[in-house]
């Protein structure tokens, strides 16, 4: 079959991979590069070049086993990495990173604070007693009703949960409210985050996570269609016209690898089901920035971590996040390489390096309902749906939802479709 492939996120990237195996694939990008969230970027900094990554960044091989397989296939080497997680809050002025004692007291205040201390207790007490929201029916209560109906304290909410929240779905707090409470601890329990000790160990990808990309492109057999727009498709009985860039052209199956509300606008047919459906889930936009200002870390450096959050001083204000590159990704330079979202005023415009905007899905009921209706809207009229968004956003949910449209294509009987007609083809 002629399969068209729309969006190079890892959802695309791999339906092209695995179907470009068995049919002809085209991929469709609208940027000048394949990836989408997985992007590498060359930069020079005290005299040497590094490789930094702005999107994707880890993983680990008990929680993405595709990808993982992906990676071994493909030959791409990894290393080891840190997922360590400190919060800097302007508001109470309290300042930690959970990696150990040390760095956890590194506010030596904070050893005779009783507000420090009931953020712990607290801490302790979620991870207790949140794996019981997995035992009940129905959509459940929101995390900002599940809190406040526990009594978790402020120090907790607000200077742990929260912020490792908004930094792990790139999501303002305010948001975070509305998140699913039993959504979030499914995750927390899947990835061995509702305990202190024994979680996975996680890793990079050497070199920058588009290596991986590389390692594809050097082995498929796919049409890419780097900087072409897609317009639009129109899906008849003997095959699918997608009208982009390049012009006019029909396949016999189409794959929307993009985000849902991309892969609507570009639907002039969408049916009320595949409306409601991809129109339940909403992005949030959020500015990336790949500098090089310590200040947008914590002020002691025994805080500095992997994953830094940072809450401001005022409470409508929502959290934001600085990963350093040079922790996670193993790069030794003595000026730290850091990616901030969201907090682009507070940096030194003479230490940017690179400035993006990606979106991120908004986890709330609906997205979660809408998840589940994935059976509803596949293969209607050829076309099929893959994205991270039919999970929890990150890469092993794309590619998961990539095996499972594969799969669903793989399991067709071709003979039961036409080939393309000259009109269609034209």
């Amino acid at each position: 079959m002629r399969i068209a492939v729309i969006g190079s996120g890892i959802a695309g990237l791999a339906s092209a991979w695995w179907l470009s195996q068995r049919h002809e694939v085209t991929l469709f990008e609208a940027n000048d590069y394949l990836g989408g969230h997985t992007h590498t970027h060359t930069v020079e900094v005290d005299g040497r070049t590094q490789a930094v990554d702005t999107g994707f960044i880890v993983f680990n091989p008990l929680h993405y086993p595709l990808l993982t397989a992906l990676f071994e296939q493909l030959n791409v080497a990894t290393r080891a990495t840190t997922m360590s997680f400190s919060v800097h809050s302007e508001r109470s002025g309290v300042e930690y990173n959970a990696t150990s004692l040390d760095a956890l007291f590194c506010q030596r205040r904070n050893l005779v604070s009783p507000r420090f201390w009931g953020m712990l207790r607290d801490l302790r007490r979620f991870y207790r007693e949140a794996p019981a929201l997995l035992q009940s029916d129905g959509d459940g209560p929101s995390l900002g009703e599940y809190l406040q109906d526990g009594g978790y304290g402020r120090a907790f909410v607000d200077e742990h949960l929260l912020p490792m929240a908004s930094a792990l779905w790139s999501a303002p707090t305010a948001a975070l409210a509305a998140f699913p409470a039993r959504y979030l601890v499914q995750f927390m329990a899947n990835h061995q985050m509702l305990q202190v000790s024994g979680r996975a160990p996680w890793r990079v990808v050497e070199g920058g996570s588009a290596r991986y990309i590389d390692a594809m492109r050097r082995r498929w057999q796919v049409r890419e269609r780097l900087e072409c727009r897609v317009y639009g498709v129109e899906r008849h009985a003997q095959g699918v016209r997608v009208h982009s860039a390049a012009g006019l052209e029909g396949f016999d199956q189409l794959v929307l690898a993009c985000h849902s509300d991309q892969a609507l606008a570009m639907l002039s047919d969408a049916d009320p089901t595949e409306r409601a459906v991809l129109g339940a889930i909403r992005y949030q936009p959020n500015e990336v920035v790949l500098h090089t200002d310590a200040r947008l870390l914590p002020t002691h450096r025994k805080a500095w971590a992997a994953w830094n959050a940072h809450v401001p001083a005022s409470p409508t204000a929502p959290c934001t996040v600085s990963y350093c590159m040079n922790l996670l990704q193993g790069i030794d330079t003595p000026t730290p390489l850091v990616v901030t979202l969201n907090r682009s005023e507070a940096i030194d415009p003479a230490k940017v390096l690179r400035r993006l905007q990606y979106s991120h899905p908004v986890h709330d009921h609906a997205m979660v309902r809408a998840q589940g209706r994935w059976a509803e809207v596949q293969g209607r009229r050829r076309t099929w749906f893959a994205g991270a968004y039919w999970g929890w956003g990150f890469h092993e949910d794309g590619i998961r939802s990539a095996r499972r449209v594969v799969d669903a294509l793989d399991a067709l009987d071709a003979d039961a479709y036409w080939p393309l007609s000259e009109a269609v083809s034209a």
